[in-house]
């Protein structure tokens, strides 16, 4: 299968640009780079996009979008956060509707955030959005999606959570202070975290790839969603390092401004219906099995 990737250089779309390769697929990119220079390339703010129209697309993954955790946010952080998943999704939609030859599915990124803060409340694909800047963003995110939708294209937007991987993202961040013995609960710790191993990921993006009865919303996490202060027990046990040193709210609020209560404070309690539903063999259901395993330990 001829396969499509956006945000393909990302910690998301290099394990799954590789999975898919060794499964025998063919894995083209759409890069940013010069008319001519790539068969498929896009410069999203300037509104341009192009396909090579001699390559049959089947599927389509679409993974760009700026780091929501690259840095305090302020309305300019803001505004790029939001503007790099609109307008690209916009974008890309609108090319692949008017594709003579149009790809089977458009699977699009979004996030759990979509959801806003859960609080103890378990949620899955049926509930509503929540109310804070990244529900608006994922709502936004996904409507750009409609003009695929609406050109009869099988469109998937999958709900992430926090993605464990040993080579980027969140894990990766917080290995060096954990080994330091200066990891700690954030806030009371009691906010919950919705979490999928890099495998799963790849693996059930794959599942959606060959499944054509799943469309819509789905949520790619973990049956067992966890508590602040389970996961960072159970990783300070893994690394054998104290967990002493709490981050109080009000601090972490001081250093990270609202980008605190968005995503280190919210609590994000979502299960995987629609996989379920669907047969998906989970791979990574223990938090401690799964740290190991990425971890080497």
């Amino acid at each position: 299968m001829n396969i499509l990737i956006t945000g393909s250089s990302g910690l998301i779309g290099t394990a799954l640009k590789d999975s898919l390769s060794s499964n025998g697929h063919e894995v083209f990119r759409m890069l940013r780079s010069q008319p001519n220079a790539e068969p498929f390339y896009w410069q999203p703010f300037e509104n341009t996009i192009n396909f090579d129209d001699s390559i049959y697309i089947e599927a389509v993954i679409h993974l760009a979008g700026a780091n929501i955790a690259d840095g305090r946010w302020n309305d300019k952080k803001k505004k790029n956060i939001l503007e790099s998943r609109e307008i690209g999704t916009s974008l890309l939609s609108n090319a692949l509707s008017k594709l003579q030859n149009k790809p089977k599915v458009l699977i699009s990124g979004s996030a759990i955030g979509f959801y806003g803060n859960t609080e103890f409340q378990t949620v899955d694909e049926s509930n509503n959005p929540g109310s804070d800047f990244l529900s608006d963003v994922c709502q936004r995110w996904e409507e750009a999606t409609r003009p695929a939708s609406g050109a009869g294209i099988r469109t998937v937007h999958i709900r992430m959570g926090v993605v464990l991987s040993s080579l980027g993202g969140v894990l990766q961040k917080m290995i060096v202070p954990f080994k330091m013995g200066l990891g700690g609960i954030i806030g009371n710790g009691q906010h919950y975290m919705s979490w999928v191993s890099i495998n799963d990921i790849t693996s059930m993006i794959q599942y959606i790839i060959n499944n054509e009865s799943i469309a819509g919303a789905v949520n790619l996490v973990s049956r067992k969603p966890i508590t602040n202060y389970t996961f960072t027990k159970t990783l300070g046990s893994v690394l054998n390092r104290p967990t002493f040193f709490p981050l109080p709210a009000f601090v972490v609020r001081m250093i990270f401004g609202e980008m605190a209560d968005g995503l280190l404070l919210s609590s994000k309690r979502v299960l995987p219906k629609k996989l379920e539903e669907a047969g998906y063999k989970f791979i990574d259901e223990d938090l401690e099995k799964t740290l190991r395993s990425l971890l080497c330990r």
